[in-house]
């Protein structure tokens, strides 16, 4: 059984609407062209390590290429439409990418670099795929299906292969302790290539429940409309979607008496906003979660009736996943004690793409060390209290601190750069570059601007501090903490 067929097993006769993009697209029509998709593609002379590329924006393009690339058995690969051309470029290489599927509105950016011998298919060409007769393809329960491309603590993006096994798992343990049901309806504003989107594309397609589309998170005030419009029973954000939707929309004045429950990952938000959630929704069940893309996407959870009596913490191991903090030498903390946050179970990656120095270092003992920092108070509630690793989360969104020093320290008037996350109450956390300069006359616009040339809108820095030096211990190495301290 793919993780297609696992999708669609109760779900794709059905009349019923499944998703909600200007338009209402029901099961049955999607399921269909799911099948168009992946017996077209069985057609090809692929196998199972395989690899396409999946290139959009949230839409029914997006959804159908998925699932159907997936029903094909080989690997589908969807990436940030915001990657550079140097980090696609790096994917198609080092996948060997002969088919990319992307949206037809993001076609122009992609010609750029597009090598000879690769087939490109948009919206028109599976528009008119005839529905031929289903033909099968043995899949492997620890086949990987999916490869989800984060940056990590280089430069170049790391590719998280996760298995049939994995999504299945995963989506299983999600739907049970959201007690997802047909009836759910969420509202959809995470990006699909991000783990946490396809969560909630796998759970609610899998229990024949809906989605809404929205795009328009620029708009804040557009998620509100949606959610009455459409009487979406859920909604879930990253910390700064609902630290916007506090400040800059009317969420705090509007009734939402569908909403069952939101979730919240991709970061720590900070106490004062799930005050402030509980406060506005009152009545609606708030899961505060953790999770990674190495973990397929979700870790775990914090029960809505513990919200304020657990303030802060994570929760536990979702259903069927052991969550624990453990030492230096691989024992599990006391309360109080810091250690670093270790998971086990069937949602774990199958490792990284090509990569067996980086899997090895969180793969260990049949653990994925998450390079967390942690503690539990005395019933086993988990509380993060830093990371290890100097990866920034802003908005959702992983970023590596030498992409940026390394595209800052391009320019001849820069001599040393170092960049770390910074609290920001919008974001979770923001970038922060400190440089030293050979050239006084040199400005932080000047700096933007070379930045703006080399990444994406997310990597930009949010401050730049020019300083004398940079603070080193006796290795020469830059004390980062310290300049987080400094900040």
């Amino acid at each position: 059984m793919t993780f297609t067929d696992y999708v669609f097993e109760k779900s794709k006769y059905l009349n019923s609407i499944a998703v909600i993009n200007k338009e209402e697209y029901r099961y049955k029509e999607i399921f269909l062209k799911v099948k168009s998709i992946g017996n077209m593609l069985k057609d090809k002379d692929l196998n199972n390590e395989n690899s396409i590329l999946l290139i959009g924006e949230n839409s029914v393009f997006f959804i159908e290429s998925y699932f159907g690339i997936i029903d094909s058995g080989v690997i589908c690969v969807p990436i940030n439409p915001s990657f550079t051309a140097e980090h696609i470029n790096y994917i198609i290489d080092s996948l060997h990418i002969k088919i990319i599927f992307v949206q037809k509105k993001l076609l122009k950016k992609l010609n750029s670099f597009i090598r000879k011998g690769i087939e490109i298919l948009t919206e028109e060409d599976i528009d008119n795929l005839p529905m031929i007769k289903e033909k099968f393809k043995e899949v492997k329960k620890e086949d990987v299906a999916v490869i989800l491309f984060t940056s990590g603590s280089t430069s170049i993006p790391k590719g998280v292969m996760l298995t049939h096994d994995n999504l299945i798992y995963n989506t299983n343990s999600i739907i049970e302790y959201l007690s997802l049901k047909e009836e759910d309806r969420v509202e959809v504003v995470l990006p699909f290539y991000y783990c946490y989107g396809t969560s909630l594309l796998h759970t609610h397609f899998r229990v024949g429940g809906s989605l809404v589309i929205n795009n328009k998170f620029m708009f804040p005030e557009t998620v509100l409309e949606d959610i009455n419009e459409y009487r979406c029973t859920g909604f879930a954000g990253v910390p700064s979607t609902f630290q916007i939707l506090l400040k800059k929309s009317s969420i705090k004045d509007t009734k939402l008496p569908s909403l069952r429950y939101i979730t919240q990952a991709g970061g720590r938000m900070a106490n004062v906003f799930i005050e402030e959630l509980l406060d506005v929704l009152q009545g609606v069940d708030i899961f505060i979660m953790y999770g990674q893309t190495e973990a397929t996407s979700r870790l775990s959870y914090l029960p809505p009736r513990l919200l304020k009596e657990k303030m802060g913490s994570i929760g536990k191991g979702i259903p069927g996943t052991e969550l624990k903090v453990v030492g230096k030498d691989g024992q599990e903390v006391l309360p109080g004690e810091i250690g670093e946050i270790v998971a086990k179970g069937g949602n774990i990656m199958k490792g990284y793409f090509n990569d067996k120095d980086e899997t090895n270092k969180v793969l260990k003992n049949g653990y994925l060390y998450t390079g967390d920092l942690g503690t539990v108070d005395e019933e086993g509630y988990i509380y993060i209290m830093g990371r290890e690793k100097n990866i920034i989360k802003s908005g959702g969104n992983r970023i590596s601190p030498k992409e940026i020093e390394d595209t800052i320290i391009e320019l001849e008037e820069v001599l040393e750069c170092a960049v770390v996350g910074v609290d920001d109450e919008i974001m979770g956390e923001a970038v922060k570059a400190f440089v030293v300069l050979n050239n006084k006359n040199f400005t932080n616009k000047d700096i933007i601007n070379h930045c703006k040339n080399k990444l994406p809108s997310y990597k930009l820095p949010k401050y730049i501090e020019v300083v004398d030096n940079l603070p080193k211990n006796s290795s020469g190495k830059v004390l980062v903490g310290v300049l987080k301290e400094s900040r």
